[in-house]
This record gives structure tokens, sequence and C-alpha cells, in this order.
């Protein structure tokens, strides 16, 4: 399995409820393909660089987890498909001890 790092945006707009439902989503998606995840960072509401849908702001969240690679496009899958996350990206982390 290799480390990801997932950095989401959720609609500002969106409800407590809608926000644990997408984390939960989410969580469901990476474990349920046999993932782990490490840790998981609320950064709260930001503003954005640039507008996206009309939105100055968002909440970002962080995801660290494992996963094998070939499920890593089930998950963005996932996040393709959810309404209320605006912008999502995975990237491979590396580990300073392979370094």
């Amino acid at each position: 399995m290799k480390a990801y790092e997932l950095l989401y945006i959720i609609d500002p707009s969106a409800n407590d409820e809608v926000r644990a439902a997408v984390s939960a989503r989410i969580d469901a998606a990476i474990a349920g393909q046999g993932g782990e995840i490490e840790n998981i960072d609320d950064w709260g509401k930001r503003k954005l660089a640039y507008e996206i849908d009309g939105l100055s702001e968002g909440n970002y969240i962080l995801v660290n987890f494992q996963a094998d690679p070939t499920h890593v496009q089930e998950l963005d899958r996932v996040l393709r498909i959810t309404d209320a996350v605006k912008r999502h990206m995975i990237v491979v982390r590396v580990n300073k001890e392979q370094e």
C-alpha cells in the first residue's frame, strides 16, 4: 500500500449533517477498499484563491491515508459524484525514510 494525501473542499453553505455525511462516505470509500485512514484534519472555512461555482469560500478537509493504487480511482469517482464536494486532489505522499 502507498501513502496518499487527499484535500477536498466542501460547499460552505452545507450544514453539519451534510459535512458529516460526505466525510462518512469518503471514509467508507477508503476503508471499503481495504485502505487505512491515518489522520483527518478539518481546516475549517477558508477563502478560495478563485471563485468556484460562484463561491469565494470553502470548507477544507485534509485526509492522510494508505491504500492500494488501484483503489484510488474508486475514491476519485466517489469524490466526483458527490455534489457537496467542489474540488479535490489526491497526491502520493513521500516518506522521508525512503528518500
